[in-house]
């Protein structure tokens, strides 16, 4: 049987080597701790705590502002230093509790916690909102939301998004290998909500020690299966992803839950887990440090609020000044302007490289070639969608399925005129579909 994929996509130099074979080494932090208020989609988290107020480690510090919104925990004992302005990895500066770090780690005394089994599905959402579990892939969407369907008998699938295809980034990776029974006892908790879905972990091929080990794990769960991808970017894009495993196609008007699917990222699972199972706060998550320019790339346990230049120390700091840092993946992901900045939940990783290529490379006038038409996962014309963008024509861009666009940069990445297209397109698309929540 044929590996499972979708049509269009990329084969780019993955990066991996840098730190796939390096395993999870825990970060204590030294500084001050830093907490956005906003670390998911939705409305921003309402703080509960004030200045000088002293902290507990899994003490919640903003309860969550609506529905769709998370409350933010602090992953160190401290005195809170107060509401302040910072920089985020994105670039925006935004609302964030300063928590000063005294070193004692003195933590909560948690709820006690019952088997899964013997929890109603209100329970365990209930559980998994208030530890704050967002979509930890770097979307952030609330996952109490996420699994919380109006038609929860007509999932038929639990994809684990197993596949991490952005290069460089092997934060999952590692996870996968070493709390693979965390990572399985997460989809068994969500699995518990939906009694007629199949548990699916889809693992891209190159990953074979994964699926190994995966395939040992849920040997006796006869609800949970392990399917192989195919290696190609964007493989984890959730509209690719399903359509890989399920054949089942969705575009920007629909839900994954339209299709009878509900996608969760590893990191997410393992949340999942440590909220239900463990009953604790999400205070932690997995982050890569690589790139040509860090001295020691690897993989770390970081607590969330840390600063980045921490991450950086720990992975023996730079080997030059870096001209292009990235928080996240080099095709998704954001340029950094300041290392001053907090790890946050949707944090997967920060990128340090000697060259910005793409600075050094200007563009040029496009060829028509095709090629960005040939690799476009969602089958538009980015080419022409990028003209629209430029020349703002928002009704020209949206007759044209622009907001069909993935955002995924395969369209500037092979384009031989070196066209900022994803970026152009991107930006029109934010504008069209703000303009059509207003209407």
């Amino acid at each position: 049987m044929g590996l499972l994929t979708f049509k269009g996509g990329i084969h780019p130099d993955d990066g991996k080597r840098f730190s796939k074979d390096q395993a999870i080494r825990p970060i204590v932090p030294k500084g001050d701790l830093v907490y956005p208020l906003s670390q998911h989609i939705g409305a921003p988290a309402n703080p509960v705590v004030k200045k000088g107020d002293h902290v507990l480690k899994g003490q919640k510090i903003a309860e969550a502002g609506g529905y769709v919104s998370a409350p933010v925990y602090s992953a160190v004992s401290g005195k809170v230093k107060g509401l302040e302005q910072r920089f985020t990895p994105t670039g925006n500066r935004a609302e964030c509790i300063v928590i000063e770090n005294d070193g004692a780690y003195e933590e909560m005394l948690y709820d006690p916690v019952r088997p899964v089994e013997q929890m109603s599905s209100d329970e365990i959402l209930a559980k998994i909102g208030e530890a704050g579990v967002v979509g930890m892939g770097g979307a952030g969407f609330p996952t109490k939301v996420k699994l919380s369907p109006k038609e929860p008998d007509k999932i038929e699938y639990i994809i684990a998004n197993c596949a991490e295809c952005e290069p460089y980034i092997t934060a999952d990776y590692r996870r996968m290998l070493e709390n693979t029974e965390e990572l399985v006892s997460g989809m068994r908790v969500v699995l518990s909500l939906f009694p007629n879905a199949k548990g699916i972990f889809a693992v891209e091929d190159n990953k074979k020690d994964c699926i190994e080990k995966l395939e040992q794990a849920v040997m006796e769960e006869p609800r949970m299966d392990v399917k192989a991808l195919a290696t190609k970017y964007p493989q984890g894009a959730e509209r690719q992803l399903i359509y890989a495993v399920t054949k089942r196609a969705i575009n920007s008007s629909m839900l994954p839950a339209d299709a009878g699917c509900i996608v969760d990222n590893v990191e997410t699972l393992i949340a999942i887990h440590t909220a239900v199972v463990e009953g604790k706060p999400l205070l932690e998550r997995v982050v890569t440090v690589s790139g040509d320019d860090v001295e020691s790339p690897g993989n770390f346990l970081v607590p969330l609020g840390t600063n980045h230049r921490e991450l950086i120390e720990a992975a023996g700091g730079f080997k030059a000044d870096p001209e292009k840092l990235i928080s996240g993946g080099p095709m998704m992901g954001f340029a950094m302007v300041s290392l001053d900045a907090p790890v946050t939940k949707t944090s997967s990783a920060i990128l340090a490289f000697k060259e910005d290529i793409v600075s050094k490379n200007p563009e040029t006038a496009c060829i028509n070639c095709g090629r960005c038409v040939e690799v476009c996962p969602s089958r538009i014309i980015p080419s022409r969608l990028a003209d629209y963008a430029r020349r703002h024509d928002e009704e020209s861009f949206v007759a044209m399925n622009g907001l069909e666009c993935v955002e995924c940069g395969s369209c500037s990445y092979v384009c031989p005129a070196k066209r900022q297209l994803k970026q152009a397109i991107g930006s029109m698309r934010k504008t069209a579909l703000a303009n059509k929540r207003k209407k």
